[in-house]
C-alpha cells in the first residue's frame, strides 16, 4: 500500500522485465518505460527488435537515454521511505514464506513490524508510537525479518536487495545507484542462486580433491606394501644370487688353479722325459761323430774300405718333428679366455653398479621405473583419416597431424558421419581393448594441443560437453599448463613438455599421462569403467594462442607391435 498523500504508487516504479524498482529508467518510442539493463539484454536475446509490452517492432534499434524526469520522479519517491516499496515488501513475504516467527526486540511478544530506521522489530504494543510521533512517522517500517541488523543499510536505512557481482557485496538500491552504477548488479535471490552453485561446484571439487588425495594415500600404501615386500625380495634373491656367485667365482678360482698347476707339473715331467731322450741320443751321436772322425783319419784305401761300417753311419734316433712342445700356447689361450671372461663380469658389475647409483641418487628413479614398466606395453598406432576434422592434415603413414590453416570452407560438404566436426580431432584406427597399452606423442614447442583415449561411441558431430563420463580421457595442454578435458580451468599440472607417454591400466581402471623427457608424471585419471575399446584420440588445435602448426608425431618405440 502507498504511503497516503502520494499520487504515484509503487506499481510505477517497477519494471516490467525484472520487477523490480527501475534502475536507471529508459523509455521506449512507443513510451513504455523498463530498466536500460533489462531492454538491453532482452533485446540481445531476439531475433526482432520489439516492445516486451506491445510488441510494436522497431527497424532500427532505438538508442535509449536514461529519462532523467522519471529518475528524478523516482529518487523522490525514494526519499519518501515508503513503508511498502515493493523490494522491500518482497523482502517481507519472503519471511512471511519462511514460516519463522520474529520476535519483538523489547519483549517476548511476536513482532508484527521491523523498522528500517531504528533497525529493530516491534510488538503491536512497542510499535504505537510509530504511529504517533512525527519523527517515527517517516521511518519505514516493514514486515518482521530476524536479523534485521544484517539486513539494512546503515548508510541508507533501507534492506539490501541487491548483489554487486563486481565487489561481490551485498547493497540497497540507494547504494546501487550511487556508488556501483556500471557495476554487473543483480537481485539477492539471483547472487544467491550464483553463489550458490559456485559454492556447489566448489564443494564438488573440494569433494573430488579429497577423494583423489585418498585414493592416492590408499594407491601410497599399497605401493609401500608392495615396496617393502618387493625389497625383501631383492635383499634376499641379492644375497643368494651374489653370495653364490661368489661361490661359484672361488671354485672356479680353485679349479683354474688346479687345473693350470696339473698341467704345468705334466708338462715339466714330460720335458724331463724329453730331456733324457735327448741326453741319451747327444751321447751316443758324440760316440758315432768320434768313430767316424777315426775313419776319416785312415789314408790307406784298402783299410779304409774294409773299416767302412756296413750298416748306417748314423744311429737310430727319434723324429724330432714329432717331438713338439707348445704348452705356452695352451696357456696364452686359458690367459685369454680367463682375462675376457673377467672383463665381462667386471661390465656385468658395473652396470649392476651404475643402477644401484641411479637408485640411490635419482629421485625421479620411481618415475623412471614405472616409465620403462609402461614402455614394454607399447602398441603401434596409425591415425584413421576417415575420423579427422576437414581441417586437419595427416602424414601418409598416419603418424603425423596438423592443423591445415589453409583449408577453405567445407561446411557445405557431406562428410562421413565418422568425422569429428566441431573439435580438431581424429583417433587411431585401431581401438585397444586388452588389459594394458602405451604410446608416445612428440608435440615439441606447440602451444596447445589434447591428448588422450576415447571410446568408439564418442561424440564426433558438434561440440563435446567437457564432462566426466562423456566417453574421452584427455589432458589439454594451454600455452604453460595443464588441465583435463573433463574439468575446464582447472589447472592439473604446470609447466611445458615435449614428449608425452599415455597409458592405459584398465584392470586398475586408470589413464595415466608422463613427460617421456623429464620422466615426470603429469596426471592420471583414475577409478575409469572402460566399457568400450578405446581409441588414441589426438587434437593439434589450431592459434588462438599463438602459431601452432607443427605436427603431433607418434613416437616409434622398439617394443611396438
Amino acid at each position: 500500500m502507498a504511503t497516503s498523500g502520494n499520487l504515484m504508487s509503487e506499481e510505477h516504479l517497477l519494471c516490467p522485465i525484472c520487477l523490480g524498482v527501475f534502475n536507471k529508467p529508459v523509455t521506449t518510442p512507443c513510451g513504455h518505460n523498463f530498466c536500460r539493463s533489462c531492454i538491453m539484454t532482452y533485446w540481445d536475446t531476439t531475433l526482432v527488435c520489439l516492445c516486451p509490452i506491445c510488441k510494436e517492432e522497431f527497424v532500427i534499434r532505438p538508442n535509449l537515454k536514461v529519462n532523467t524526469f522519471m529518475a528524478d520522479v523516482l529518487s523522490e519517491f525514494m526519499s519518501l521511505h515508503v513503508t511498502d516499496v515493493p523490494a522491500q515488501r518482497s523482502a517481507g513475504r519472503q519471511q512471511a514464506a519462511s514460516g519463522s516467527e520474529v520476535q519483538c526486540d523489547s519483549c517476548s511478544s511476536r513482532a508484527v513490524k521491523s523498522c528500517l530506521d531504528c533497525v529493530t522489530s516491534f510488538c503491536d504494543g512497542d510499535l504505537e508510537p510509530h504511529y504517533r510521533a512525527p519523527e517515527l512517522k517517516r521511518h519505514t517500517l516493514v514486515e518482521p525479518l530476524a536479523s534485521l541488523g544484517d539486513k539494512v543499510c546503515r548508510t541508507h536505512h533501507r534492506l539490501m536487495m541487491l548483489f554487486c557481482r563486481n565487489d561481490n557485496s551485498v547493497l540497497c538500491d540507494f547504494c546501487a545507484s550511487f556508488q556501483h552504477a556500471g557495476h554487473d548488479v543483480v537481485s539477492v535471490q539471483r547472487g544467491y542462486d550464483d553463489m550458490t552453485r559456485r559454492l556447489g561446484e566448489a564443494e564438488a571439487q573440494v569433494q573430488r580433491m579429497i577423494r583423489e588425495r585418498r585414493q592416492k594415500v590408499q594407491s601410497t600404501r599399497g605401493s609401500l606394501v608392495q615396496s617393502r615386500t618387493e625389497t625383501e625380495g631383492v635383499v634376499e634373491n641379492a644375497t643368494g644370487g651374489l653370495t653364490e656367485l661368489v661361490s661359484e667365482i672361488q671354485k672356479t678360482q680353485e679349479e683354474l688353479l688346479k687345473v693350470v698347476e696339473e698341467k704345468q707339473k705334466a708338462a715339466e715331467e714330460q720335458a724331463a722325459g724329453l730331456f733324457t731322450d735327448m741326453e741319451r741320443e747327444i751321447s751316443g751321436l758324440e760316440v758315432t761323430a768320434k768313430e767316424l772322425e777315426e775313419l776319416r783319419g785312415v789314408k790307406d784305401q784298402v783299410c779304409f774300405l774294409q773299416r767302412f761300417p756296413h750298416q748306417s753311419l748314423q744311429p737310430h734316433t727319434m723324429d724330432l718333428s714329432t717331438c713338439s712342445f707348445n704348452r705356452h700356447l695352451e696357456v696364452q689361450h686359458l690367459r685369454k679366455s680367463v682375462r675376457n671372461a673377467i672383463s665381462q663380469l667386471r661390465g656385468v658389475l658395473g652396470k649392476l653398479n651404475e643402477d644401484i647409483n641411479r637408485f640411490s641418487n635419482s629421485a625421479d628413479a620411481s618415475n623412471e621405473v614405472a616409465l620403462r614398466y609402461m614402455q614394454q606395453y607399447a602398441v603401434n598406432v596409425a591415425l584413421d583419416p576417415d575420423t579427422a576434422h576437414p581441417m586437419l592434415s595427416l602424414s601418409s603413414d598416419g603418424k603425423q597431424v596438423r592443423y591445415n590453416v589453409g583449408v577453405g570452407l567445407w561446411e557445405n560438404q557431406v562428410l562421413k558421419p565418422t568425422r569429428f566436426t566441431q573439435h580438431l580431432a581424429v583417433v587411431g584406427r585401431r581401438g585397444f581393448s586388452c588389459c594394458r597399452f602405451y604410446f608416445e606423442v612428440h608435440v615439441g614447442k606447440k602451444t596447445e594441443w589434447c591428448l588422450g583415449v576415447a571410446t568408439a561411441s564418442l561424440q564426433r558431430s558438434g561440440d563435446l560437453v567437457r564432462s566426466p563420463g562423456c566417453g574421452l580421457w584427455a589432458i589439454w595442454f594451454l600455452l604453460d599448463k595443464f588441465e583435463t578435458f573433463s574439468s575446464p580451468g582447472v589447472s592439473v599440472y604446470a609447466g611445458k613438455a615435449e614428449q608425452v607417454g599415455v597409458f592405459v591400466d584398465s584392470v586398475a581402471g586408470q589413464v595415466s599421462f608422463f613427460d617421456v623427457v623429464r620422466a615426470a608424471h603429469i596426471y592420471s585419471f583414475t577409478d575409469c569403467l572402460f566399457t568400450e575399446a578405446l581409441y588414441p584420440y589426438f587434437n593439434p588445435c589450431d592459434n588462438e594462442y599463438g602459431s601452432n602448426l607443427d605436427p603431433m608425431i607418434i613416437v616409434p618405440i622398439p617394443s611396438a607391435e
